[in-house]
Order: structure tokens, then C-alpha cells, then sequence
């Protein structure tokens, strides 16, 4: 029986109003000790702070990259931009991917195109695509030399009159510096590959000339045509008319003299035929 006159009160359980820090990936969760005892089961997901939102690093894949656009240089061959871009499938993948744009030809391309580059292109290639790029682009120099170059003939259809070297006294070096296809007046000439004419105009023996400088650092030589059709200074592409054949200056009859050189002038001549077919030219 309780003692007369007095009641015992329970005694409640005050817990401290204490700071309980819960970890948040980074964030600190600052809540009353009480509020965390009482909401645990209870407490959305929308109630969690936006700091640990704001921490979240949302990363994208490895070698992902938004598509590009990549414009044609003078010079340019889809396979030289596949490796410069790292595209993958190479210039072959390239050219599915804007055969709209450059057309039925892969081997003849534009400056001034504009090319859609797939996202692998922007960023550096892992060690699996570099193998398997590397891998296109042996597959598609064999499957076409010429693609990779970018080169053709400068007339077609034509056989090679005087070849390369060809001893002879009415030559001042002794021996032809180039070869001459026969073709007859008329015939249009043009450019073995992309590059920039440093000279057009009167050469003198060699009649009306131009005179192309190439990527590689080679410059070729288009002699005794009957008339020119570009400029000193102009950019052309591969393939790309430069004038018509005919027989101006020191000649016998109708007929284009070519040469490849190391410089722009007489006597730096190297074997015409050997560089075009190095290039995966064929010359009849």
C-alpha cells in the first residue's frame, strides 16, 4: 500500500536534444536525435536534402562523344581523315556514313565537304579500337590502293609514247625527264592528286604548262597543252581539270608530257611511272 499522502510520478525518459550526423556520400545530414528516432520508418524519399543531390557525379561511358562535322581539306582522302579522326571501321565506315555527301566515287572527295564524324571520332581510342581501326585500314588498303592515295591519271585511256629516261640529244639533260602520252588535241588533263598550282603559263620548250605541288612535298608537271584552265595559286582537288592537251612549244605532234618532281623546276625529275604506280595507279 503506497505511504499516506504522497504519489509516486513516473519518471519519464528525457533523452538529450543531441545533433545525429548521418553520412550522405559526402554530404553531412543534420537531424534531431528525436526526429530520426520517430520518422525512421516513416520519412519519404522526397524529404532528402538536395546536397545530396547536388555531390551525385554522373559520369558518361568511356570513348563517348557527341557526332561531329568535319570539313574537307585540299589534300584530304577519307582514309587520311578515319585516322586522323579515329573513326572506327575506318574509311570505310566514312564513307557509309556520307555516301549521300561525297558520292558514288570514295576516291573523290572535295574541299569544302562536310563530313559527319561518329563520336568515337572526338575523343582519343581505346586500346581495342585502336587495334580494330588499325586492322580496317590494313583491310582497306588492300582491298583499294588507290582510295588510300587519292590519285589517278592525268589523261585516260592513253599509251605511253616516250617513256621515263630515254636517251636522246634533242633533250638538253640528255635523256627525257618524263614520259609523254599520246593523246590528240583536245584531250582533257588533270590533276593526279589534290594540291596548289604554283605555276600556270608559258614554259617555254614545254609550251603551255602547269605546275601542281602535292601534299607529299612532289610537284607534277603537265606540258604543250593547247590551253589552261586554272591559275598560279589555286587550290585543286584530285582528278580536277587543269587544261587540254595539244602541242605548243618544242614538239612533234599532239601529245601530253608529264613529270613528278622534287621541286617546282627543270631537272629535279623522278620516274613518273613508278611514283603513279606507288600510289596504286594503274598506267597502261
Amino acid at each position: 500500500m503506497p505511504a499516506k499522502g504522497k504519489h509516486r510520478r513516473p519518471k519519464f525518459l528525457r533523452l538529450p536534444r543531441a545533433i545525429a550526423v548521418a553520412g550522405t556520400g559526402g554530404a553531412a545530414l543534420a537531424l534531431p536525435l528525436m526526429g530520426a528516432v520517430c520518422a525512421h520508418a516513416a520519412a519519404p524519399a522526397a524529404a532528402v536534402p538536395s546536397a545530396v543531390q547536388r555531390i551525385t557525379t554522373v559520369s558518361t561511358p568511356a570513348g563517348t562523344a557527341a557526332a561531329k562535322t568535319y570539313v574537307v581539306k585540299a589534300g584530304d582522302t577519307l582514309a587520311k581523315i578515319a585516322d586522323r579522326q579515329h573513326v572506327s571501321g575506318g574509311w570505310k565506315k566514312l564513307y557509309a556514313d556520307n555516301r549521300a555527301v561525297v558520292g558514288a566515287d570514295p576516291t573523290v572527295i572535295r574541299p569544302g565537304l562536310k563530313l559527319t564524324i561518329e563520336g568515337q571520332g572526338a575523343t582519343q581510342p581505346s586500346a581495342s579500337t585502336a587495334t580494330r581501326t588499325a586492322a580496317a585500314k590494313t583491310t582497306a588498303a588492300k582491298a583499294t590502293p588507290a582510295v588510300d592515295a587519292g590519285y589517278t591519271l592525268p589523261v585516260q585511256g592513253a599509251i605511253i609514247g616516250t617513256g621515263y629516261k630515254v636517251p636522246g640529244s634533242m633533250w638538253s639533260s640528255g635523256y627525257h625527264t618524263g614520259v609523254d602520252f599520246v593523246v590528240p588535241t583536245g584531250t582533257t588533263v588533270r590533276s593526279v592528286a589534290a594540291g596548289t598550282v604554283v605555276s600556270a603559263g608559258w614554259g617555254g620548250a614545254y609550251g603551255n604548262q602547269v605546275v601542281i605541288q602535292h601534299a607529299d612535298g612532289r610537284y607534277s608537271q603537265y606540258a604543250h597543252m593547247s590551253a589552261l584552265t586554272v591559275a598560279a595559286g589555286q587550290t585543286v582537288t584530285e582528278g580536277q581539270q587543269v587544261g587540254v592537251s595539244g602541242a605548243t612549244g618544242n614538239v612533234t605532234g599532239p601529245h601530253l608530257h608529264f613529270e613528278i618532281r622534287t621541286t617546282p623546276d627543270y631537272g629535279s625529275d623522278l620516274d613518273p611511272v613508278a611514283y603513279l604506280r606507288s600510289h596504286g595507279v594503274v598506267v597502261g
